[in-house]
């Protein structure tokens, strides 16, 4: 796997580049600012590239911004973005317009090497990749009518599990029940949340938390 990480903070970043080293994934270049991050997206053309949202002059969305150029421009080319903060909203942005080969992850989590690897993996292969801490602020949180009060404790779960991506076959291993019983609890899900049932598993992951974004 070939990888570009963006990173303004230079301990930060070099502290990414050698986990992944490590874990022997090449990291075919480094950038400081999202402007250097597309040049070498567009000259390497990476696997994925690990982008931090506050990137300079102004810190604020740079890194998103040149995420949704990505992949834009770059179709076949994963993003991986990283935050200090619970920032749902940017994750939502990215995620409605490029449902696959995305993830967001708190930075806390890339310094475990198997979480990161584990992302990268994901989100090379198709996926979305949401932190979980991310998923269960978007489920807690609550509108007058509650959108999913209809669903059962099992149902919220299998939802949140869902959101971060994962398929039927992983969501069964997770909670110890069957795959086919994990399709009856998405199809229950989908249909409480007035929701179309689609077979493509990333449109579904899109169509959750597209929904939940009333709450951000």
């Amino acid at each position: 796997m070939r990888v570009v990480v963006a990173e303004d903070t230079m301990l930060t970043r070099e502290g990414i580049v050698r986990l992944l080293d490590e874990a022997g994934i090449e990291v075919v270049a480094q950038a400081e600012d999202a402007d250097t991050l597309l040049r070498h997206v567009r000259l390497e053309r990476p696997d994925a590239a690990i982008v931090d949202i506050r990137m300079p002059p102004t810190h604020t969305d740079e890194g998103l911004r040149a995420a949704q150029t990505i992949r834009t421009e770059h179709a076949d080319v994963g993003v991986l973005l990283l935050s200090h903060y619970v920032e749902p909203s940017f994750a939502l942005r990215l995620i409605e317009d490029h449902p696959e080969r995305v993830g967001y992850l708190l930075k806390e989590r890339v310094f475990d090497v198997v979480i990161l690897v584990d992302a990268l993996r994901r989100i090379t292969e198709g996926e979305s990749v949401i932190d979980p801490t991310i998923v269960s602020r978007l489920l807690a949180r609550r509108r007058r009518q509650d959108p999913l009060g209809e669903l059962t404790e099992r149902e919220r779960e299998v939802l949140g599990l869902v959101a971060e991506g994962l398929s039927n076959t992983a969501i069964g291993a997770r909670l110890f029940i069957t795959e086919r019983t994990v399709e009856q609890h998405v199809k229950q899900i989908l249909l409480k949340l007035r929701l179309e049932v689609h077979p493509d598993s990333h449109r579904r992951v899109l169509a959750v938390l597209a929904y939940l974004q009333a709450s951000v």
